[in-house]
């Protein structure tokens, strides 16, 4: 029976692998993560950042998906808990890390509803150390485990800089020799190029009346996102 039980367990994680998604607050983590699971263009806004885990799943025609782990971009119990059960007591399979290009929506403290005005060059400071928690948790994750670990860099947000996104992605690359690079450099150092795959993909959700960026082409983002996740994930 404990044959049968285990088959069956590993059965619905290769259908139904866990994925993280990771990112400071304000990143945008929350609404990607409702359209990969088919509840976007609602026209609501999330207005302050969940102070628990959010948990979402999304199934296809073929009975195959992810369960989605939406770690909290506060900085509080609440969200190191989280980290903890993601990447100790409860691994994932791959991760989903949400980057902003320093755009992220400012928070206002304690969660309070509404966005409060911030500097760029700070959000960008907070995402690198945002990204430095993290990287140290995925290579604890990675060095410990028998098979390899995925990992996707989501550089949300890209109706805000159209004409620039694949520098801005390039930014966010391995061997690109930004400070954010450097350190995904060094993550791979710590887990193994072979323990660990690396991609960075462009993406948006929301998109503004004045987004420079057309419901085509963010559907399209979100597609080649979805399609590589199956991909790492094995379902293709």
């Amino acid at each position: 029976m404990q044959r049968g039980r285990d088959r069956l367990v590993g059965l619905w994680q290769h259908r139904y692998p866990t994925v993280a998604v990771t990112g400071m607050t304000g990143a945008g983590k929350t609404e990607l993560v409702d359209h990969l699971c088919g509840r976007g263009d609602t026209g609501a806004t999330v207005e302050s950042g969940s102070a628990v885990m959010e948990r979402r799943v999304r199934r296809d025609r073929r009975l195959r998906g992810f369960r989605f782990r939406v770690v909290p971009g506060e900085n509080a119990a609440t969200r190191l808990g989280a980290l903890d059960e993601v990447f100790h007591d409860d691994p994932v399979d791959g991760v989903l890390h949400v980057v902003a290009n320093g755009l992220a929506t400012g928070r206002r403290p304690a969660g309070t509803t509404g966005s409060a005005v911030v500097d760029r060059e700070e959000q960008l400071a907070r995402e690198l150390e945002d990204w430095t928690v993290t990287a140290h948790r995925i290579a604890s994750m990675a060095v410990r485990r028998d098979r390899p670990t995925w990992l996707v860099i989501v550089v949300t947000k890209a109706d805000l800089y159209a004409e620039s996104v694949d520098e801005v992605v390039r930014s966010y690359s391995p061997g690109s020799g930004t400070p954010f690079g450097d350190r995904v450099d060094e993550l791979r150092a710590l887990a193994g190029a072979a323990k660990l795959s690396v991609d960075v993909l462009p993406a948006c959700s929301h998109l503004e009346e004045a987004s420079g960026v057309d419901r085509a082409t963010r559907d399209a983002y979100l597609a080649k996102l979805e399609a590589r996740m199956a991909q790492l994930s094995g379902h293709v």
